[in-house]
């Protein structure tokens, strides 16, 4: 019940803390949602900084009528150390990016992993005993590999340029091997014959950087000669929707999953955290593909 006319003093409120945030499509998706819904939640939007966390979480636990909220950069690893309870996806990303209110507890949860593995079995990938290609061992990447580990992927090789974050996520990944059993491996991007050798293995590709989406929209870290036909491709960015990757994979007669239903389920799984319900996907997906400004 997002329309002005609706909002009463029983209306609860969602929302996205984040900084910066005004780039976000989430205000409109999740609003749109709700109204569809009937539900009587608005979802908003605070620039919030990590010093000021402590006294958020607090506030946003204690006050009545906030449901819940999701988290973005620079606040996703930062408020782990706040909240009452992480669950297991979130303890081994050591990131959170939606907050549940239950029973007094404030509840941190990551649905970036779920939300893209759902979108892949969405188009028909199963992915128990299975290999997976990544590029990007960032925020989307840490999330899905995680993810991917948990629900039964046998081996996920993720390809990163030997940064800062390299060896943290070497480290990352030995503990989410020794506790999912899933061979996670780091290896350096200019290792170009691994890559490819690893690339031939693959059930599934994904690229999880920024590398694709506009204005890199020109550019792809996965050579053309390494995607091989007929397997599952997927990109995390989704403007352009149909990205430079997905192009390549389709004329290799790949099956080519796009960025969107990531956003969209990970925001689906939110709020059927928040308010039991399921996001029609449809409708909120067709509004995302004629709006992206949404």
């Amino acid at each position: 019940m997002s329309d002005i006319e609706n909002l009463s003093g029983h209306t609860h409120m969602c929302a996205l803390i984040a900084n910066p945030i005004r780039h976000t499509k989430a205000v409109g998706m999740h609003n749109a949602s709700f109204a569809h819904q009937g539900i009587d939640s608005v979802y908003l939007c605070f620039e919030v900084e990590n010093e000021q966390l402590p006294a958020l979480v607090q506030t946003f636990k204690t006050i009545g009528g906030v449901d819940g909220y999701n988290v973005s950069m620079p606040n996703k690893m930062e408020i782990c150390q706040y909240l009452d309870e992480l669950t297991d996806a979130a303890r081994l990303m050591g990131a959170v990016n939606t907050v549940e209110h239950r029973d007094g507890k404030a509840i941190g949860h990551n649905t970036d992993g779920a939300g893209f593995m759902r979108n892949i079995k969405e188009h028909g990938f199963e992915c128990v005993g299975k290999r997976m290609v990544m590029t990007g061992a960032g925020g989307a990447g840490s999330a899905i590999m995680v993810q991917a580990a948990l629900d039964g992927m046998a081996a996920v090789d993720v390809f990163n340029i030997k940064d800062d974050a390299f060896y943290a996520a070497q480290e990352k990944a030995a503990l989410v091997s020794e506790e999912t059993g899933c061979r996670v491996t780091i290896h350096d991007l200019d290792d170009r014959e691994t890559f490819g050798a690893c690339c031939q293995q693959a059930d599934i590709l994904v690229n999880s950087t920024r590398v694709g989406m506009k204005p890199l929209d020109d550019q792809c870290l996965f050579p053309e000669e390494f995607i091989k036909p007929g397997i599952f491709v997927c990109d995390v960015p989704y403007n352009p929707i149909k990205t430079k990757l997905l192009k390549m994979a389709e004329a290799k007669g790949c099956v080519a999953i796009d960025g969107i239903g990531m956003m969209l389920w990970q925001g689906a799984i939110a709020e059927k955290i928040w308010y039991g319900f399921d996001m029609d996907m449809d409708y909120v997906r067709g509004l995302v593909e004629q709006h992206l400004d949404l």
